[in-house]
């Protein structure tokens, strides 16, 4: 249910002193205040801090009712794993489809939650690229240079994490199209895992293993993340080299039908996913250095983000990420057997 609380708001003088005159009272309105749940990946805090703020001031102009959106950060299976024994997300906004799928198969949302929205429920997309220190003093400039003997790869852990998944995939894509074969893209994993120092459970704890603690010669992480850093926050102490190929990162998002219901929020969680599509959301979205689905806002920020040839989960593994998940980040799968290796 929405918050049941009043709010006396004074209409103009006018109305007001009318109001006085014919029948001796004040009128007031009632308005209603939403309290929303956005449980979220754990790199998309700023980009939803901007999307909350302008939505907020969307709503109350077009309503005159009131939103506080709250947020929760966390490695995206973690987030559908909380949501899935009871965390009370009104929305999802995800990095990877798999996660909303396991949220429906447990009823909290529909089945055909990608028919919801437009572009199978994805508002923008990103992509995988490498974050070096300044002057990039290990001279990496694509996939195989992060196999050399003396460099350290910081990435997180592709059981928990989305962002460890892309770019384990997008690593597993270079060396299927690099040395024709999933054996020899077996074996270039491997190697990538043994330079891997240490795996951290979400894509902003990575993040911080790299830039706070200073561990590790290069960062895979999403190319909004790295631009963040890069251009954003620590110009001056990092540098991004965009591979020559990468994977395509959907980033895709639900209601959580169960929960707007027992709330009555449907109607604003439905119009808070649709604002993502908007002028005005596509923008922050841009600026927050991810890809924009609008294709003219897209085209104005082009000089903006990475040039590369990007390849889809569905381009390396037939079944997509049902496949993915089932052949490489299952108990006992790919990812599991050459971890064991490289350690």
């Amino acid at each position: 249910m929405p918050v049941n609380k009043l709010n006396t708001l004074f209409i103009p003088p006018l109305i007001y002193l009318l109001g006085l005159f014919f029948f001796g009272t004040s009128y007031s309105v009632v308005v209603q205040e939403y309290t929303l749940l956005n449980v979220s990946y754990d790199v998309s805090r700023e980009l939803y801090k901007d999307i909350n703020a302008a939505f907020i001031e969307q709503w109350l102009k077009q309503t005159g009712d009131q939103v506080v959106i709250q947020q929760s950060h966390d490695a995206s299976t973690k987030q559908a794993l909380a949501v899935i024994a009871g965390l009370e997300a009104d929305v999802v906004t995800m990095n990877q489809e798999l996660d909303i799928d396991k949220i429906a198969e447990h009823g909290l949302t529909r089945k055909d939650w990608r028919t919801r929205f437009n572009n199978n429920s994805v508002p923008y997309t990103s992509t995988i690229v490498f974050l070096v220190r300044k002057g990039n003093p290990k001279n990496i400039k694509d996939w195989d240079d992060l196999i050399k003997t003396d460099t350290a790869v910081i990435l997180a852990n592709p059981k928990t994490s989305g962002n460890a998944r892309y770019s384990y995939l997008a690593a597993w894509g270079y060396g299927l199209r690099q040395f024709g074969s999933e054996e020899k893209a077996r074996e270039f994993i491997t190697q990538l895992f043994q330079h891997a120092p240490v795996l951290n459970t979400g894509g902003r704890a990575a993040t911080n293993t790299f830039i706070q603690n200073n561990i590790g010669d290069v960062l895979l992480t999403f190319e909004n993340e790295a631009f963040l850093i890069a251009s954003d926050l620590n110009a001056d102490k990092f540098d991004v080299i965009v591979p020559t190929s990468s994977i395509e990162a959907e980033h895709p998002v639900a209601v959580i039908d169960s929960v707007v219901t027992k709330k009555g929020t449907q109607k604003v969680t439905q119009s808070y996913l649709e604002f993502l599509w908007t002028d005005a959301g596509q923008e922050i979205i841009a600026k927050h250095h991810y890809r924009p689905r609008n294709t003219e806002i897209l085209s104005k920020h082009s000089s903006e983000f990475s040039h590369l040839a990007l390849f889809s989960v569905n381009d390396i593994i037939s079944g997509g990420w049902p496949e993915a998940q089932r052949i490489h980040f299952s108990e006992g799968g790919i990812f599991d057997q050459i971890y064991a290796n490289s350690n």
